[in-house]
């Protein structure tokens, strides 16, 4: 069974699957969020959704380059979580399957090339208390924790 964060889901409202990557970036202490500005400004573990016939670890290069511009180098699977959710950007109701890595954060090639989207550095607990759900901030305390 996986884990659920946040809302359950509701009667009577349908929710399409959505499957999704997720990466922890630590480097020298800091850990790497990323600020997204629209449609809602939230911080949140770089990642996002899995292409039909994408592999995940694809998925998780493509998603934390898009909104980082980092390359980086998955180190393992720490572990999965679900949440259901409204996605404006798409308007629809989402059960997100989430799947969160440890990866290493390799070599910034650019700035952000999604629009929207700003990198951002910072201690772990500060990180923990700004991410936007709690599926992530979950995974980023344990993992900090287990690392220190």
């Amino acid at each position: 069974m996986i884990r659920r964060f946040g809302a359950g889901r509701q009667d009577g409202r349908r929710y399409q699957r959505r499957p999704g990557v997720y990466a922890v970036l630590v480097r020298a202490g800091q850990v790497l969020l990323t600020h997204q500005a629209v449609p809602d400004r939230e911080f949140q573990l770089p990642g996002g959704g899995i292409d039909p016939g994408e592999s995940m670890l694809a998925a998780l290069h493509r998603e934390v380059f898009e909104e980082t511009g980092w390359r980086i180098a998955p180190l393992r699977r720490l572990g999965a979580f679900r949440r259901f959710t409204y996605m404006p950007e798409y308007d629809l109701w989402a059960e997100k399957l989430c799947t969160v890595y440890l990866a290493r954060p390799a070599r910034q090639l650019c700035p952000p090339p999604e629009p929207g989207h700003s990198v951002h550095w910072l201690p772990p607990a500060r990180a923990a208390r700004l991410l936007a759900n709690d599926g992530d901030r979950a995974f980023l305390s344990a993992c900090c924790t287990a690392r220190d």
